[in-house]
């Protein structure tokens, strides 16, 4: 078994570039997931639905979103939201959601929920006009309640976006100016904005930012900084000096894909992955120079589902051209 790992470890830090090496762990021993609940269904555009739902259980690793009996999406268990794209204007859809655990283990439908896309906009250029400024109101430690004044579109308002930190984070019907935002972090200042979206997909400038912060409460040991945080330089065929990083990933009320990459204290780098974002292992590598000798101070921080930024992994002082620690 020492030996598998040891081997598992060994490619994972061949790969130089953002990569990851994912690990299932099994849920609960001879227990199916449950259905998941409270899902929900509204059309964004002409082509495309918003589809939410309620956590299953801990157990879960993926989440299979159903378009009537056909399977259009899987999400890691860690979310509990999709945009289904590429549907038809003016058509009513049916969505379910099933859960899968790490020994694929699949639960039961949810209940179905309907949406019909509206008809398609044609030669519609104009954007919705920006939401009024959201007000809000703490609710506990992992939510928060906000409303905001309603956008006016020549063609009707499809949609609300709710965003935090640049990221969407929640969406609502256009016939709806208020809404609760959960999974949020104990603690922890935030700042939200709405943006309005039509049918045709034109999308509002954001509104204003209500600030609130979140009441003082458990993190149920979830760590926000990225842990097995190691960094190392290597010299490339090409003479040039490469900083190699690699750490796991922040366990987090969805899944994580982006980082920012600190040098000496400054932001030097942010990566974002595309695809299937690490949830085991994750490494990347980028230039740093052509010079030897110089010393450089690296630490690493990942953007939380949330839109907030978490916190940093341990400083790493390292050398170009020096030994590998």
């Amino acid at each position: 078994m020492r030996r598998f790992l040891a081997l598992r470890g060994a490619l994972c830090a061949a790969i130089t570039l953002v990569a990851s090496c994912a690990w299932s762990g099994g849920g609960e021993t001879g227990r199916t997931p449950g259905a998941p609940v409270g899902v929900t269904a509204a059309a964004g555009s002409a082509t495309s639905v918003h589809v939410m739902w309620t956590a299953a259980d801990r157990s879960v690793e993926v989440y299979e979103v159903y378009r009537g009996t056909t399977k259009v999406r899987e999400v890691p268990g860690s979310e509990h939201m999709v945009d289904v794209t590429r549907l038809r204007p003016s058509t009513m859809y049916v969505f379910t959601v099933r859960a899968r655990d790490g020994d694929g283990r699949l639960g039961p439908p949810s209940a179905e929920v309907r949406a019909t896309t509206p008809a398609a906009a044609t030669a519609d250029g104009s954007a919705p006009t920006t939401p009024r400024k959201p007000t809000g109101k703490v609710i506990g430690s992992r939510a928060v309640q906000l409303s905001w004044g309603a956008s006016s579109d020549d063609r009707g308002v499809m949609s609300y976006d709710v965003l935090q930190g640049g990221t969407k984070i929640h969406s609502v019907g256009g016939n709806q100016t208020a809404t609760v935002v959960t999974g949020l972090r104990p603690g922890t200042g935030y700042a939200f904005t709405v943006r309005a979206r039509d049918a045709a997909d034109n999308v509002s400038p954001a509104s204003g930012a209500v600030r609130l912060t979140t009441a003082p409460g458990t993190d149920d040991g979830r760590g926000t900084a990225p842990t097995g945080f190691r960094a190392a330089t290597r010299q490339g065929g090409d003479g040039a000096y490469y900083l190699d990083l690699a750490w796991v990933p922040p366990r987090a009320d969805g899944v994580v894909t982006e980082y920012q990459v600190h040098l000496d204290g400054r932001a030097a780098t942010s990566l974002v992955f595309g695809g299937d974002a690490p949830r085991d292992r994750a490494t990347y590598s980028f230039f740093v120079g052509r010079e030897a000798g110089v010393g450089l101070r690296v630490r690493i921080r990942a953007k939380l589902p949330d839109g907030t930024w978490g916190g940093f992994s341990p400083e790493r002082t390292v050398t170009t051209g020096g030994a590998t620690p």
